[in-house]
C-alpha cells in the first residue's frame, strides 16, 4: 500500500443534487425482478453450467416466481444459443415469463440473438455498449458522439428486425454499460437518443438499465445518480428504470435499496450474489429485506434450503455460513447473552400466541426462520462462548427440561467447560449426555436402591423406609415427614447424613399421554455453604423428587 499522502487513488466525485428526495422515502412497492443467474452468474463461474444444469436452475427460478430471466448471450456461444432454442422448442417456458437475451450493439450479434428467440411468447432484447470516459478512451478510442451512435444504430437494427418475431411480444432493454462512472448527463443523452429511435409507449415502455458495472463509491452517490437521471429525463412515464449493481465495495445491497428509494422500478441480480469479481446483487437478500419490513417481494423463498441446494449443485459455488438469510449460521447464536435473549423472546411469543397475526419480535432475529423453511432447532448452538440461556434453551426445546432459572448458571458452566476442553461445538445430544452424566447418573457417595412410602391410618405424616448405599455400604433407613421428600430427609438425618438444608424444590411433566414423565429439581445448601441443584426424571412423580434430592446431595460433596 502507498504511504500517505496517497496519489494513486482519488475520491470519486459527487452529484449536484442539493434537494435530493430519496433520503426521506421508504420502499413501499415491489420492483420488477430479473434474474441474471444464467448469464451474468454463469459467466462468472470457473466451470460454466451445461444445458442440464441451466435447465434445472431455470426451472427453479420460475418456481421462485421470476417473470424476467436473462437466459444467456446466444450470439456469443453455441451452447448459449442451443439453450435458448431448447427452452422454446420444448415449450419449457411458463406463461408470462419473458426470456431476456443479452447482445452487444453489433449487427451480426443482434441478428443471431433474434434467431435464438424465434417462437418465444415474450422476449426482452438487452442491448448494451460501454459509455464511460475510461472505456471511451482505453477500450474504444472513440468520442462521445461515436459511442452514442453505436447505441442508436444498434436500436435501429433491433427495431428493423422486429417483423422477424411476429408472434413474440418484444421489449427493448438498453444498458449504458459502466453507468456508474459515466457522466450522468451524457448517460442520459445516450438513453434519450435510444428512446427517440425506439419510440416506446406507456403500454410498452423501454427498460433503461443503469448498471453499477464496477462499484466505485458509496451507495448514497449511486442513489443521487439514479434520482438525478429520473428527474431530468424526458418521458419518464415511457421508461422502466432498472438497477444492476455489482459488489466491489461490498455495498451492492445498500446501493440497490437506495436506488429504489431514488426512483428505480426494476432490479437485476442473482441468487446469493454470484457474479464477476465480488459478485452481482443478491436478490435473495434484497427481497427478504423487504419481507422483513412487511412488504411481500412476490418471490417465493419458503424453502430457502432447497433453493440453496439447487444453486450450489448447479453452479458449483457455495453459500457462506454467514450469508444473509441463506447461510448455515445466520439463525444461530453462540453468544450467551444473545442465546438468553432469544430464549426469552421465543418463550414470550409462545405464551402470547405464536401465529402469523402476532407481530414478530424476537431479539436478534429479524424474521421468523420458519418463513423461509428454517427451524428453531438451528437457532442456538453451543460452544465454549455460549451462555447459560443457550444451554437451557437446548435442554428445554429438544428434551423438555424446563430448568429453574437459578439452575441455569451451573448447567451452563458444566456444558461450556466440556465444549472448551474439546475446543468444539456440542450437538444437542451431547449437551443432554453431559447433563445426564452429572445430574442423573451420579451414585456416589449416596445411592437410593429402593424405598417405600405410606401413611398409617389416622396419621397425617408420611413414612419412608429406604435401602441406601453410602460410600459402598448398604443401610436401611426410615423417617417420617409431611411428604415423601421430607420423610426421606428425616431418614437421612437419623443416620447422621443430613448436613444440608433444602432451598428449592419443583417439578414439571415431560411429554403427553401415557408416555409422560416427571422431572424434579432440588437445590441444597450444605453447612459449609456449598449450593447445588440435583435432578431426577421418572414416570413416578414421587420417585423423581427423591432422585433429585439424591442427585443434589451427591453434587454438594
Amino acid at each position: 500500500m502507498q504511504n500517505s499522502p496517497i496519489t494513486k487513488y482519488q475520491p470519486w466525485g459527487t452529484i449536484d443534487l442539493p434537494d435530493r428526495q430519496w433520503p426521506s422515502r421508504t420502499i413501499d412497492r415491489v420492483p420488477y425482478w430479473c434474474s441474471v443467474d444464467l448469464r451474468d452468474g454463469n459467466q462468472a463461474l470457473p466451470i460454466p453450467m451445461g444445458v442440464k444444469e441451466k435447465l434445472e436452475l431455470f426451472q427453479l427460478l420460475c418456481d421462485i416466481g421470476f417473470k424476467q430471466i436473462e437466459i444467456g448471450f446466444p450470439s456469443a456461444a453455441q451452447t448459449e444459443f442451443d439453450f435458448a432454442r431448447k427452452l422454446i422448442d420444448d415449450q419449457l417456458v411458463p406463461d408470462g415469463v419473458a426470456l431476456q437475451v443479452l447482445t452487444q450493439a453489433r449487427e451480426h450479434l443482434i441478428k443471431r440473438s433474434f434467431e435464438s428467440l424465434q417462437g418465444a411468447q415474450k422476449a426482452i432484447v438487452h442491448l448494451y455498449n460501454s459509455t464511460s470516459p475510461l472505456q471511451r478512451r482505453v477500450t474504444f478510442g472513440m468520442s462521445k458522439e461515436e459511442i452514442k451512435n453505436i447505441a442508436v444504430e444498434g436500436v435501429r437494427l433491433v427495431k428493423k428486425l422486429l417483423p422477424e418475431l411476429p408472434d413474440t411480444e418484444v421489449q427493448l432493454e438498453y444498458s449504458p454499460e459502466s453507468f456508474s462512472d459515466t457522466e450522468v448527463d451524457y448517460a442520459l443523452e445516450v438513453c434519450e437518443a435510444v428512446m427517440e429511435v425506439w419510440e416506446p409507449t406507456e403500454q410498452n415502455p423501454i427498460i433503461l438499465n443503469l448498471p453499477a458495472t464496477v462499484e466505485l463509491f458509496t451507495p448514497n452517490v449511486h442513489a443521487d445518480q439514479i434520482e438525478w437521471f429520473c428527474r431530468n429525463m424526458q418521458e419518464r412515464n415511457k421508461a422502466i428504470i432498472s438497477l444492476h449493481t455489482h459488489n466491489d465495495r461490498g455495498t451492492g445491497t445498500a446501493a440497490t435499496e437506495l436506488g429504489l428509494l431514488a426512483g428505480a422500478d426494476r432490479v437485476e441480480g442473482t441468487l446469493f450474489g454470484n457474479g464477476e469479481r465480488t459478485g452481482n446483487l443478491d436478490i435473495v437478500t434484497v427481497a427478504l429485506n423487504m419481507y422483513a419490513q412487511g412488504l411481500h417481494p412476490n418471490l417465493n423463498f419458503e424453502n430457502l434450503d432447497h433453493i440453496r441446494e439447487v444453486y450450489e449443485r448447479t453452479t458449483g459455488m457455495s453459500v457462506h455460513d454467514r450469508h444473509p438469510y441463506g447461510g448455515d449460521l445466520v439463525f444461530t447464536a453462540f453468544s450467551g447473552s444473545h442465546q438468553d435473549a432469544i430464549k426469552k423472546g421465543m418463550d414470550l411469543r409462545k405464551k402470547e400466541g405464536d401465529s402469523d397475526d402476532t407481530r414478530w419480535q424476537v431479539p436478534y432475529l429479524s424474521i421468523d426462520p420458519r418463513d423461509i423453511g428454517r427451524t428453531y432447532e438451528e437457532i442456538i448452538r453451543i460452544n465454549s462462548q455460549s451462555g447459560k440461556g443457550g444451554v437451557a434453551y437446548v435442554l428445554s426445546r429438544e428434551f423438555g427440561l424446563d430448568l429453574p432459572k437459578a439452575m441455569h448458571p451451573e448447567v451452563g458452566l458444566l456444558v461450556n467447560e466440556k465444549a472448551d476442553s474439546e475446543s468444539r461445538e456440542l450437538a444437542g445430544d451431547e449437551i443432554y449426555a453431559t447433563f445426564k452424566a452429572e445430574y442423573l447418573e451420579k451414585n456416589d457417595p449416596l445411592e437410593l436402591l429402593c424405598y417405600d412410602t405410606g401413611k398409617e391410618s389416622g396419621q397425617e405424616e408420611v413414612s419412608c423406609s429406604a435401602k441406601i448405599r453410602v460410600s459402598g455400604e448398604e443401610k436401611e433407613v426410615s423417617g417420617r415427614g409431611n411428604g415423601p421428600i421430607n420423610a426421606f430427609v428425616h431418614a437421612l438425618e437419623q443416620e447422621g447424613l443430613k448436613d444440608f438444608k433444602l432451598l428449592d424444590y419443583r417439578q414439571h411433566s415431560i411429554g403427553e399421554g401415557s408416555a409422560t414423565e416427571s422431572a424434579a429439581y432440588v437445590q441444597l445448601q450444605t453447612k459449609v455453604g456449598r449450593v447445588a441443584y440435583g435432578c431426577g426424571i421418572n414416570s413416578s412423580i414421587e420417585k423423581s423428587g427423591l432422585m433429585a434430592l439424591v442427585s443434589a446431595y451427591n453434587r454438594t460433596r
